[in-house]
């Protein structure tokens, strides 16, 4: 009977510590040889991850904490929970825009700031309320760069506000285009976005090509007193460009979940601990969603939401199943269908998918794959990590 290791680095929401069932899984913050890694924000770059390891879970959207180069070399498939947390960060980007078109932040300041009683407070209250008049948000335009779950959720709900929504994401996904209002307008270019916008809400993973997408040329296309959102990750925006703009009145303020010294202290940036995320439900419907997929593949080797495989899923039928990773060149399925054929063992279905420099391959068959067989398999030039999983757990 299969038996199963779980390794938490941080604390995990318990609903979905709960999907791992407790007669085939043992779960804790300190354990040895672990057959899987599921986390939230710990920083594994300087972490000497167990050769045991086959899959790891982050419970969240974000992967830029964990090495996932190094883990497609291993052949290690790295699981997120892109869309458990939309409704969360959602809300968080429509308190944005109010707080920065209302001046909550700064009336609030000021309130509490005064020291009068009585009738003086209230006379004091008057004279300072004017220095903070605001805007509503119905006619103005809100522009949404990256239109994945997060992105789709801010645009429409945007429209139900009574606002003009413009969108760019030239990478969207067919589920994502049919989830989309038929109200937000798709522009070609991150430059028109900018050119339209009065607000820029950002929604896109940290990569090389969004590096710095907020920048000094993009905002000095956008209206006076424009309002910049990043909830996203640091180092979407320019924060030097930023900080630039809102000194020289171009922008009315930023708001982002990414704190630097000098962002605390500017008095137009409303700075915020990397609250995106941080509610009792997104943190369960991530720990859920990745629990459910990384058990999945521990278990069947099916892989969903993966941020450096393909998507591959075979149910399972009461077959022996073997998982290959490999390096995605020619004749790798050919040389492993030969080597099963050697051992007299018949397929009864196979899955290959490729993505980038890495393809998987999942293999039913007939009987169980002997230890010479699976010897002879991971021998083959290219083969990554392999795993027997045997018949299914029942």
């Amino acid at each position: 009977m299969s038996h199963y290791k779980i390794l938490t680095l941080n604390n995990i929401a318990v609903e979905g510590l709960r999907r791992f069932p407790r007669d085939h899984y043992e779960v804790a913050s300190e354990i040895t040889h672990p057959d899987a890694i599921i986390l939230r924000s710990y920083n594994m770059h300087d972490m000497d991850i167990p050769d045991s390891v086959a899959a790891i879970g982050r419970a969240g959207a974000g992967v830029n904490n964990i090495p996932i180069d190094a883990m497609s070399k291993r052949g290690v498939p790295v699981f997120n929970a892109p869309g458990a947390n939309a409704n969360a960060v959602k809300e968080l980007a429509v308190a944005g825009m109010l707080l920065a078109a209302r001046n909550i932040c700064n009336a609030r300041d000021y309130v509490r700031g005064l020291d009068e009683e009585g009738e003086a407070l209230s006379k004091a209250i008057e004279a300072g309320k004017k220095q903070f008049v605001g805007f509503e948000l119905p006619g103005k335009t809100l522009g949404v760069i990256g239109l994945g779950a997060i992105g789709v959720e801010v645009a429409n709900v945007a429209l139900s506000l009574g606002m003009k929504v413009v969108g760019y994401d030239p990478a969207i996904t067919v589920k994502r285009a049919w989830q989309l209002s038929s109200g937000v307008q798709q522009v070609d270019t991150l430059d028109r976005l900018f050119k339209e916008s009065d607000f820029v809400s950002v929604h896109v993973p940290l990569l090389d090509a969004t590096r710095g997408i907020v920048n000094r040329d993009r905002l000095a296309l956008m209206k006076d007193g424009g309002v910049v959102i990043n909830f996203a990750r640091a180092g979407i925006a320019d924060d030097d460009a930023v900080m630039d703009a809102l000194n020289a009145g171009r922008l009315r303020a930023f708001v982002t979940d990414f704190p630097t010294p000098a962002l605390i202290r500017h008095p137009k940036v409303i700075a915020l601990p990397h609250l995106g995320a941080s509610t009792s439900e997104a943190e369960e419907n991530c720990a859920v969603m990745v629990a459910d997929n990384v058990r999945d593949y521990l278990e069947n080797g099916n892989i969903r939401f993966s941020v450096n495989f393909p998507e591959a899923i075979i149910p399972r039928l009461g077959a022996y199943r073997i998982t290959v990773a490999n390096a995605n060149v020619p004749n790798m399925v050919g040389q492993i269908s030969t080597c099963l054929a050697k051992a007299d063992l018949n397929i009864e279905d196979l899955l290959n998918k490729s993505y980038g420099q890495l393809a998987y391959t999942i293999v039913d068959l007939d009987a169980p794959v002997s230890n010479e067989t699976i010897t002879e398999l991971r021998s083959i030039e290219g083969v990554l990590a392999l795993r027997n999983l045997g018949k299914p757990i029942s």
